[in-house]
């Protein structure tokens, strides 16, 4: 299994080349007005900021998934995660660690259709046209049962 960025070891069922788990230690920071500043020191322009500590956490899932998915789609290097413990904080700040899947992100903005070419037995095609079989839907199911794939 393929986790990046990570620290510590994280394990998930299915297919490792299609899994883009990803681990990063984040910064958050309270100021006097109760809104949480969130900053992932080790990707350059990744941060953001929330409400409350909920909605901080929620957004920068969001946010992390976001840049982590732009990188990987410009095929650029996903930068290393640093350790929690190794990051310099001030008093007002506290560090902890964001996990994300890349993948579902990528089913989101991916999701349009394709034409696929493929070639089957004629009694085979018959049969399915008799039984009003469709063979796209069919094959969705199978592909993603053969890699692993739960929706």
């Amino acid at each position: 299994m393929r986790v990046r960025g990570a620290y510590f070891p994280y394990r998930r069922k299915g297919n490792a080349d299609s899994i883009m788990t990803y681990a990063y230690t984040t910064v958050f920071t309270k100021a006097a007005n109760g809104l949480f500043s969130v900053n992932f020191p080790d990707i350059q322009g990744c941060y953001t900021s929330g409400d409350d500590m909920a909605d901080a956490v929620y957004i920068a899932q969001d946010v992390l998934n976001l840049t982590l998915y732009d990188l990987e789609q410009d095929k650029k290097p996903i930068p290393e995660a640093s350790r929690p413990q190794d990051i310099i904080i001030t008093r007002e700040q506290f560090t902890s660690v964001i996990a994300v899947d890349t993948e579902i992100y990528r089913r989101f903005f991916e999701n349009k259709s394709i034409k696929k070419t493929l070639t089957i037995p004629m009694w085979l095609n018959e049969q399915a046209e008799r039984a009003n079989v469709n063979s796209s839907q069919t094959l969705q199911k199978v592909l993603k049962s053969e890699l692993h794939i739960k929706v």
